[in-house]
C-alpha cells in the first residue's frame, strides 16, 4: 500500500498535472482536468493510494482513496 497521495493540480505553464504528493515535478501533464483526473484514478487504484483533485485557485476540491481497491477480494458472481 502506497503511502502516497496523487494530485491533480493546475499545471504553470498551461493545462493539469498529475502528482506525487510533496514532489514538485508532474508525473504527467494533461490540457483538461478530466484527462488528468481519469490518469490520476487509475493511477491511485493501481498503487492503492489517494487522489487529491485541486480547484484553479489550488484548495482541494475532492479527495478519494483507492487504499483497499488493490487488494480488495474479488467477487465471485
Amino acid at each position: 500500500m502506497s503511502k502516497y497521495s496523487n494530485h491533480v493540480v493546475r499545471n504553470p505553464r498551461g493545462g493539469w498535472s498529475v502528482r506525487k504528493e510533496g514532489s514538485e515535478k508532474a508525473e504527467k501533464v494533461f490540457h483538461t482536468r478530466e484527462a488528468a483526473i481519469r490518469y490520476g484514478r487509475e493511477l491511485s487504484k493501481h498503487e492503492g493510494s489517494d487522489l487529491v483533485v485541486h480547484s484553479i485557485d489550488g484548495r482541494i476540491r475532492s479527495k478519494d482513496s483507492y487504499r483497499n481497491v488493490k487488494n480488495a477480494p474479488r467477487s465471485k458472481h
